[in-house]
């Protein structure tokens, strides 16, 4: 039977793990011996992080033949408006091409934990947060697309991979599923 975990990976912390100098992996929250993580999450990105004995779902996850959804919480700097998240919703031009498009849509502020260390914040431009759902995952792809939509990323939480979500995980912590 595989082994599923789901793990909210903290802010700071590489998806590997080795060790990368004094930079925190995920061996300081899971010993669990022979799990590995399907798809990554970049050290400044926060949340849902499945890992997987299981080489097949782990492939099933992480590819993008599969386009398993992917939901992410995102702060950004500034208010969307229509035509940005129109923009985010029709695919973005990236360097390395043009993004699929996303479901994208204005969300209240979710009820997350602090950061730490917190976001910067300029008293003279507002954040908002949007919920980005995405079928691929290219290197940095959230960031990238808020940003050229002219509202660069501040936070990023990823809430849910497919059928899977946050609910009930705190901050380093993670559940086992029974699959």
């Amino acid at each position: 039977m595989a082994r599923v975990l789901l793990f909210n990976k903290p802010y700071g912390v590489l998806t590997q793990f080795r060790a990368q100098g004094d930079v925190q992996t995920l061996a300081a929250y899971i010993d669990v011996p022979g799990v590995y993580a399907a798809g990554r999450l970049d050290k400044d990105s926060e949340g849902l992080l499945v890992l997987t004995d299981d080489g097949a779902l782990q492939h099933r996850i992480s590819a993008p033949k599969h386009k398993m959804v992917k939901t992410y919480w995102v702060q950004v700097e500034g208010e969307p408006r229509d035509e940005a998240l129109a923009a985010l919703r029709g695919g973005v031009e990236l360097k390395d091409g043009w993004t699929k498009p996303a479901k994208a849509r204005r969300l209240a502020a979710p009820s997350v934990w602090p950061r730490d260390p917190p976001i910067r914040e300029r008293k003279s431009i507002p954040t908002a947060w949007l919920e980005l759902k995405l079928k691929e995952g290219r290197n940095r792809q959230v960031r990238r697309m808020t940003a050229a939509v002219g509202h660069p990323t501040l936070r990023l939480i990823r809430y849910a991979v497919g059928p899977w979500t946050l609910e009930g995980i705190a901050p380093g912590q993670f559940v086992e599923l029974c699959a």
